[in-house]
């Protein structure tokens, strides 16, 4: 863990208000492998090299939240060909096949509707989806050049970019509710596949009911085969579009909080937290200890003033290690000063602790899934103000 942290090139910055000053350094990273206040001058010294936000130019290269196009959807058109018209025989085979035939005419009408209503549903989700885009690259403009937090058009507009997304969401949903009606033609037309290849052994046959059941039975079969295209590309589009809904909804989570920061935080963690990765050699899920002796926090929070402003580093730092480990855990520590009486000891712990919970809420609109933080609490009589710790498992 020692050698990862090591690694890290920057890993957070901070800020600090003393009782007559600003200075901002009251977010750094701990480098000298000590989680206790006494490695502060160390710690400060690096921090005062390392910027507490990025410059303009480094805003401009951050990823956009929600920039991404839509996936791309199917572009098929679904058309059956008509039904080649048969003879009468005048025989009881003959009567059969006029009935398959007719089957076989309903199905490809069913099957046209179905192929409508794909297209118009495919129709609407491009204009939903442009919707949407609009919306958040109006609220991402803003952001890259920065804005005033919870800016009131920034909120309309997220707002605007919500409800274009339930839009995309409900057109998945008429999707899903399309492709059970395909499915159930898609049983009909094997069932009518298998009555006429039985209808072969009907007796009382003339060889012109053999001759129209030989076409009747290349026409349901290459039917066969459009409606499991046709379901096979309807179930790409729904798994696409699912897949990008939850991915935007997470990143309208972490948009919102940049809203209300006023400054663009970046793409919501969750796109790398759930990300495939081997697991780190010597370690064992769920084997973690939450003991702190001997590691180094990737963040230390200083709360000794009112608004501490941390998010824009704690979301670089952490979102440094998923890029490395998307895999990693971690560690949310609430550390209280133990200076004073017993019962200043305890409004200590009981503020670190609401301290800790805050960034722990600031983690979960990143779009870091609480389950791979796990929250404690300690006491240090080296600690001159309540802190927070982070440390990564």
């Amino acid at each position: 863990m020692a050698r990862l942290l090591s690694h890290a090139t920057v890993i957070c910055s901070a800020v600090a208000l003393s009782a007559c000053s600003f200075s901002m350094d009251s977010l750094w990273p701990s480098l000298t492998g000590d989680s206790s206040s006494s490695a502060a001058p160390a710690a400060t010294q690096s921090a005062k090299s390392i910027p507490i936000a990025p410059s303009q130019g480094e805003k401009r290269n951050q990823p956009l939240v929600g920039a991404g196009a839509p996936p791309a959807l199917g572009t098929t058109n679904f058309v059956p060909p008509a039904v080649t018209p048969g003879q009468s025989t005048g025989t009881f085979v003959g009567q059969k096949v006029n009935l398959l035939r007719g089957e076989l005419q309903r199905m490809r009408q069913q099957i046209q509707r179905q192929n409508s209503t794909l297209q118009a549903i495919r129709g609407e989700t491009g204009k939903h989806a442009l919707a949407y885009h609009s919306a958040i690259a109006s609220i991402n403009s803003r952001l890259q050049v920065g804005t005033t937090p919870g800016n009131p058009y920034m909120v309309n507009q997220w707002n605007i970019a919500q409800s274009g997304l339930s839009n995309i969401d409900r057109d998945v949903s008429q999707m899903n509710s399309l492709a059970n009606s395909v499915a159930g033609t898609s049983t009909m037309s094997a069932y009518l596949l298998e009555t006429t290849r039985a209808a072969y052994g009907l007796s009382g046959a003339v060889e012109a009911d053999h001759q129209q059941l030989a076409i009747l039975e290349d026409e349901v079969n290459r039917t066969v085969v459009l409606i499991d295209r046709l379901l096979n590309e309807l179930s790409e589009d729904i798994n696409r579009q699912t897949a990008y809904v939850a991915s935007e909804r997470s990143n309208l989570t972490a948009l919102s909080l940049a809203i209300k920061n006023g400054e663009s935080l970046g793409n919501s963690l969750a796109n790398r937290a759930y990300a495939t990765a081997a697991p780190v050699a010597g370690t064992t899920p769920g084997n973690a200890s939450l003991g702190t002796a001997g590691r180094r926090p990737l963040v230390v929070i200083r709360f000794d003033r009112p608004n501490v402003s941390y998010q824009q580093a704690l979301y670089t730092a952490v979102n440094r290690v998923l890029q490395r480990r998307p895999q990693a855990g971690f560690d949310l520590v609430a550390v209280a000063a133990g200076q004073g009486s017993a019962a200043q000891v305890t409004v200590a712990s009981n503020k670190s602790k609401r301290n800790a919970e805050t960034v722990l809420r600031s983690l979960s609109e990143m779009g870091l899934p609480l389950q791979r933080v796990r929250l404690s609490a300690i006491t240090s009589r080296d600690a001159n103000s309540n802190e927070v710790h982070l440390y990564v498992r």
